[in-house]
């Protein structure tokens, strides 16, 4: 990398302290070999001390210079959370900012390496890092472009239908090669700060889940491109601040706030009709894949009570013919 840059880092915390702290420590420990980095750690109004930890961790490994700690007043959601570093950036704008889960931490040069794409490769305004779980390895960490297609292969879930049609799955697989893909994890993604700028941020809609689609795609449709490189590592303890974790054996609940962002992406990218229809594929698939399991002895590939949480959540709000924005609801 021969071009002197500058990179921010933006960690948003809700109550996981002590997992934010390892996060910044670990970017600061690899640092970046040609720039200057500075991370946003922001609190989003986290329950208990968290605030207080945050501040006298800064303040025990010196940070001084290196952190700014940022308060949100109330539990923004992520998506306007990192909007909050955006704007404290604002006056010493960076060149690429580099969004970072609380619950991750770097396991190589991960920066140096995605700094290294957006400058040798000037279309593409995203890069998303390769992510290990501590407990199972490298997971999922780049993705197709939901669609109601996708949505009845993915909820179906039996696997001689996934092998017919392999573009019907949204998660692309975890050894998936270095490349363009549509988008990427949001807990390990570097992008080109002119564009976040350009777009506004995220939208603050969405409380959790599916904001860094919508961001994606947007970019997307602005020309550029989006890409997964795996040369860039990171470990995510995934789900400490949610509860919800993916490849898991046991079937969980999802929280409502899934359901209503899963609801306001599709409506607010292809319509509410698009939106209702994508629905009743999802729901067809997860019925037949109950149907499939049950006669082969196994699990459900759905969550826990997903159909009146759906219902509810997804499909009343669209049918009801009122806006369809996000109940944003807290965590």
């Amino acid at each position: 990398m021969d071009k002197h840059v500058k990179v921010a880092v933006v960690v948003v915390n809700y109550g996981t302290a002590e997992c934010a702290i390892s996060a910044v420590a670990s970017v600061l420990r690899y640092g970046l070999q040609q720039g200057d980095l500075h991370v946003y750690l922001v609190d989003n109004a986290s329950p208990g001390d968290d605030a207080s930890v945050l501040e006298r961790a800064c303040a025990a490994h010196d940070w001084s210079g290196r952190v700014t700690l940022l308060r949100a007043a109330s539990n923004l959601g992520f998506g306007a959370g990192n909007n909050l570093a955006l704007e404290a950036m604002a006056s010493d704008p960076p060149d690429f900012v580099f969004l970072l889960n609380p619950d991750a931490r770097l396991k190589n040069n991960a920066v140096d390496h995605l700094t290294t794409a957006l400058i040798n490769q000037p279309d593409v305004a995203v890069v998303g890092a390769g992510i290990s779980r501590p407990d199972i390895g490298p997971v999922t960490a780049a993705f197709r472009f939901p669609t109601i297609y996708r949505e009845f292969v993915g909820a179906l879930s039996f696997g001689p239908v996934s092998r017919l049609f392999p573009s019907g799955i949204v998660p692309l697989p975890a050894d998936h090669p270095s490349g363009p893909v549509d988008w990427v994890a949001g807990a390990a993604a570097m992008f080109r700060y002119e564009v976040l700028t350009e777009i506004g941020g995220f939208d603050p809609e969405f409380f959790l889940y599916f904001e860094e689609v919508d961001l994606m795609r947007a970019i997307s449709r602005r020309g550029w491109q989006v890409w997964y490189l795996p040369d860039a590592q990171v470990w995510h303890d995934e789900g400490r601040s949610t509860g919800v974790r993916s490849a898991e054996p046991q079937r969980r609940r999802k929280p409502s706030y899934w359901y209503a962002s899963w609801r306001y992406y599709f409506a607010k990218n292809h319509g509410r009709l698009h939106a209702l229809l994508a629905a009743s594929a999802w729901l067809l698939g997860s019925l037949l894949n109950h149907g499939i399991s049950a006669l082969r002895g196994r699990q459900p590939a759905a969550p826990l009570r997903y159909g009146a949480d759906f219902v509810r959540a997804g499909v009343l709000p669209l049918l009801a013919g009122g806006p369809v924005s996000c109940s944003r609801g807290r965590r």
